[in-house]
């Protein structure tokens, strides 16, 4: 048993001045008011005779712990990545010019070394759970097994996917169906580890692909695919099939409630109704969108058709207190409206990402209240002004970030504790990544 002591915690419906919070089995076992908690008496939860592992939050704030909806690990050894004479005019172009260069180049050593980076950065940043969409054409069969070596490592909690894509001819097609395939059944009903039915975009992928992968997945089993990202993905659609993407996946069956659409920047108010009724995800990812200059995806009025958006990264970062951030902004900007942005950030990251995650692992996230899953951070924030739940999200945006994260649990394992990783030698692993990365820079 854990127990975390002297915390101001950030309860579903209030924030605890002065608590405990009692892990057991990687679940919050329930949470004590010491101020209003009768003195004296022991724990209920507590094995008589045995000591808890006590962690002092020396009265910072308890959290659940962030989620990333939509991140590629594999993304890590594009960073100060220079390729001569590189100089996208689009999209397209930079898939084709930078990322499809990259994971073509990955080895199965490569993707086991990017993906600890970010998992790294995850614990340090408060993220306790991320959904992957991996990719390495050249060696698929056993690819997701190396990500799971890594979180073998560092623990978080994670849903992995392999992305099918024509691009590489139809033996790497059925070595992706098959790895996806694979995966889905070896996780089993792990609340720890999931899988999803990886797919890279509807521009890369045809009618026979779509037809042999619904011919191979159970209807209820989720896709994660990106979805309108640019908008010439959408004119594809239009050209070839007369159909806007959603309605392209609509129409061959691949929209449930463990479905993640990511990006959705040019869909059409029919499709948001299409999502809507179909109780799929969207996962916004602002940051990517910004850098790749493909445009804005109209979050508000999702929300309003009552479309379940989420909050991802797409690998630009492990960081949600900047993801978050960014999706307040970008948000306000664009719609040159001063009153969207701020609750539509936080729909998305504390309310949206925990539905989704909910749905694939089955479990209760997002809330410090007992039966929940151990996910918490604490937080070294000292407010300036008071801190209320009520006022929560205006710290959360304009007051708190990553460096303020002391104490990352995940399913109530210690892997940062007063900002000293747990059992994790960074400086080895950096080492060896920088290493790696610029083998495959010369291989690129």
């Amino acid at each position: 048993m854990i127990v975390i002591t002297n915390a101001k915690i950030l309860c579903p419906d209030r924030i605890i001045e002065n608590g405990e919070i009692y892990i057991r089995d990687g679940i919050i076992d329930s949470i004590i008011d010491v101020g209003a908690a009768p003195r004296g008496r022991p724990h209920p939860g507590q094995p008589q005779g045995v000591a808890p592992t006590k962690i002092d939050a020396q009265h910072g704030l308890v959290m659940p712990g962030l989620t990333n909806t939509h991140m590629h690990l594999y993304s890590t050894f594009a960073r100060g990545m220079a390729l001569k004479g590189f100089a996208p005019n689009n999209f397209v172009e930079i898939l084709e010019g930078l990322w499809w260069k990259l994971d073509k180049a990955l080895t199965h050593e490569d993707i086991y070394y990017s993906a600890l980076i970010p998992l790294i950065e995850c614990i340090k940043s408060g993220t306790t759970t991320i959904i992957d969409h991996h990719a390495s054409p050249n060696c698929v069969p056993g690819s997701l097994d190396k990500i799971v070596e890594a979180l073998h490592q560092i623990p978080v909690r994670a849903s992995l996917c392999y992305e099918v894509s024509d691009r590489d001819g139809e033996k790497i097609v059925n070595q992706g169906i098959e790895e996806n395939m694979r995966f889905i059944k070896a996780c089993g009903d792990s609340k720890m580890m999931q899988g999803l039915f990886g797919m890279h975009a509807s521009f890369t992928i045809s009618d026979s692909t779509l037809q042999n992968i619904v011919h191979n997945v159970h209807p209820v089993q989720g896709m994660h695919v990106h979805t309108a990202e640019a908008a010439s993905d959408a004119e594809d659609s239009r050209k070839k099939y007369g159909l806007g993407i959603v309605e392209r996946f609509h129409k061959h069956g691949l929209l449930n409630p463990k479905t993640i659409l990511a990006h959705c920047v040019h869909i059409s108010e029919k499709e948001m109704d299409l999502i809507a009724e179909s109780k799929a995800n969207v996962v916004h990812n602002p940051e990517s969108n910004m850098n790749n200059a493909v445009g804005a995806a109209n979050v508000p009025l999702m929300l309003a058709k009552g479309c379940c958006v989420g909050l991802g990264t797409d690998g630009m970062t492990s960081d949600m207190f900047q993801e978050s951030k960014a999706a307040h902004l970008f948000t306000k900007h664009n719609s040159k409206d001063t009153k969207v942005g701020f609750s539509e950030a936080g729909k998305l990251l504390f309310e949206n990402n925990h539905k989704i995650i909910s749905n694939i692992f089955d479990v209760t996230t997002g809330k410090i209240e007992k039966g929940a899953v151990a996910d918490v951070i604490i937080l070294d924030y000292k407010p300036p002004t008071p801190l209320t739940h009520e006022n929560f999200l205006g710290h959360f945006l304009f007051g708190m970030n990553s460096s303020n994260v002391a104490t990352t649990i995940v399913n109530g394992k210690v892997l940062m504790e007063n900002r000293e990783l747990k059992g994790i030698d960074e400086e080895q692993i950096t080492a060896k990544s920088r290493e790696m990365a610029a083998k495959l820079w010369k291989r690129i």
